[in-house]
């Protein structure tokens, strides 16, 4: 119990000098905002947690992963606070989660030993759980890519059968259709952006399709770049590769529900069987057993 004491106001002790460090880190920002003409926002948990991520610690945690980086891009979270909220989560996940073993270990199980064995299974699960969930949420965002290129691409016909360049139909799809296409034509946003800042359209889109890393989004971008150098002659392969498309989704989908029928037939062996043993082999088991009674 001492022990148990002792670390809780020691890591109090430590909270309080990372609490008064990052109070410092906010009343500078606060004051550079203010010298630079811009409001100062409000004390949140958002502004604490990205402080922490600002740091020389939260900052070298996400630099020093490349992978976390790609993830992050493929997500959207682009920002230098979006990425700061991350190295937050990421540094501040395995603390608290060591912590709440460690003092889960000293309530329920103070007679035992190897007192730091939970701690830091505790902190390894902690570094790994912001990471997993990082890319999952990447994985959901690719998905949502790809159903929304099936949509994108008849819109793309529509607008160069009325006689749009490729430039001007991206900027007017990047505009009216963010409720029928939030992810994309975000992405749309990005690229018109740098674009307007004097970059080339097409080196823009492949890039886009490179850190995307969507195999229906790639093909896209190649057929626009088409279009872009040759000026025209590309429709046949939008249409083409919106017939491959549908092929692949009905594809998916076929195979989705073959797995789905044989988890199905799985669950009926485990639980329709049973039943049904019970019901025919029934009444000639209680005969049996009466007749071997009797």
């Amino acid at each position: 119990m001492a022990l148990l004491i002792s670390v809780v106001l020691l890591l109090a002790a430590l909270a309080l000098v990372i609490n008064s460090v990052i109070q410092q880190r906010l009343r500078q920002q606060r004051v550079m905002q203010r010298l630079e003409g811009g409001k100062t926002g409000t004390h949140t948990l958002g502004t604490w947690l990205r402080a922490v991520g600002s740091s020389k610690v939260g900052q070298r945690s996400v630099s020093l992963d490349h992978e976390t980086q790609t993830l992050l891009t493929r997500l959207g979270w682009r920002t230098a606070s979006q990425r700061s909220l991350f190295a937050a989560f990421q540094i501040g996940t395995p603390v608290v989660l060591a912590g709440l073993v460690f003092v889960g270990h000293n309530v329920f199980y103070p007679d035992t030993g190897n007192v730091w064995v939970g701690p830091l299974f505790g902190l390894a699960i902690g570094y790994l759980i912001p990471k997993r969930l990082l890319a999952y949420a990447a994985a959901r965002r690719q998905q949502q890519v790809a159903i929304e290129v099936s949509t994108f691409i008849p819109l793309l016909r529509i607008l160069f059968e009325s006689g749009m360049a490729v430039e001007q139909a991206l900027r007017v799809l990047s505009q009216e259709a963010r409720q029928l296409l939030p992810v994309l034509t975000g992405e749309l946003r990005l690229v018109l952006a740098r674009v307007d800042s004097g970059l080339e359209l097409g080196q823009e889109l492949q890039k886009a399709a490179s850190l995307l890393a969507v195999d229906e989004f790639d093909d896209t971008c190649v057929i626009l770049q088409q279009l872009i150098q040759q000026g025209g002659g590309a429709m046949k392969s939008l249409q083409a590769l919106k017939a491959l498309l549908d092929d692949r989704r009905l594809t998916r989908m076929q195979e989705y529900i073959s797995k789905m029928s044989a988890k199905m037939s799985v669950v009926m062996m485990v639980f329709l069987f049973p039943a049904l043993l019970i019901v025919l082999a029934g009444p000639s088991f209680i005969a049996i057993s009466r007749a071997f009674g009797s």
